[in-house]
């Protein structure tokens, strides 16, 4: 499988199911898309995002007490009209009948209670997998084991999570000098010389630590060097 990112921004997301698997997916979509979540019963993690109301463009939690069967799935669908079905219930004949109802209408689907490794050259090309992020904007990294082992993904995310402390600085910064020399008229070859000294600069990291003007400082030091070469 290869992975790419995908903006769920003014979509809807529909989650078949509402314990701590649903609310943890939802969760995951809730801040870009309208996420309906249709399920007899709610975690409460699911109650409190909803109750928190929605974010820009209709982003947020909408919550459907409804216990469908899989014959029942195609209509809620149909009448949700997603870019996305997840199904996250805990009975195998409804999550199968969600994910044939989003393949039959050309949807992406994600499908918790098979995994990747047991489906590995037999999935569809709409089925995907939602991997455990890492975030520090603009900065985002994705982590997957391929469903084989939950607990590593949550491992490496921890170990992740320290080692990008403070790259959304460090991207945004990057990006402004990226204009700036370019906007100089320096060669090309001397600008990724330089960003990518900046970006591998331990005095600039400390630098954006103690505030943006000082990594700044230490990032022009950096570039004039470059350039003196």
């Amino acid at each position: 499988m290869i992975p790419l990112y995908h903006d769920f921004a003014g979509e809807s997301v529909l989650v078949f199911g509402g314990g701590s698997v649903g609310a943890r997916k939802a969760s995951r979509f809730a801040d870009e898309a309208r996420v309906v979540v249709v399920s007899p019963g709610f975690d409460e993690r699911l109650v409190e995002r909803a109750r928190d109301g929605g974010g820009a463009s209709g982003a947020g939690v909408e919550l459907v007490r409804a216990a469908p069967d899989a014959d029942a799935v195609c209509g809620w669908v149909a009448r949700v009209d997603p870019a996305l079905v997840v199904a996250a219930t805990d009975v195998a004949a409804v999550n199968a009948a969600a994910e044939a109802a989003a393949l039959d209408a050309g949807l992406l689907v994600n499908r918790t209670d098979v995994s990747a490794a047991d489906r590995s050259g037999t999935r569809d090309a709409r089925s995907v997998v939602v991997p455990a992020t890492v975030e520090d904007e603009p900065v985002r990294v994705a982590l997957s084991t391929g469903g084989a082992s939950p607990a590593l993904a949550k491992a490496l995310r921890e170990r992740v999570e320290a080692e990008i402390d403070g790259a959304g600085a460090m991207a945004e910064l990057s990006g402004e000098l990226r204009a700036e020399l370019r906007e100089r008229e320096i060669a090309p070859e001397a600008r990724r010389e330089a960003i990518r000294r900046v970006v591998r600069s331990e005095g600039v990291w400390k630098g954006l630590q103690k505030g943006r003007s000082n990594g700044r400082q230490e990032a022009y030091s950096v570039i004039e060097e470059v350039l003196k070469e």
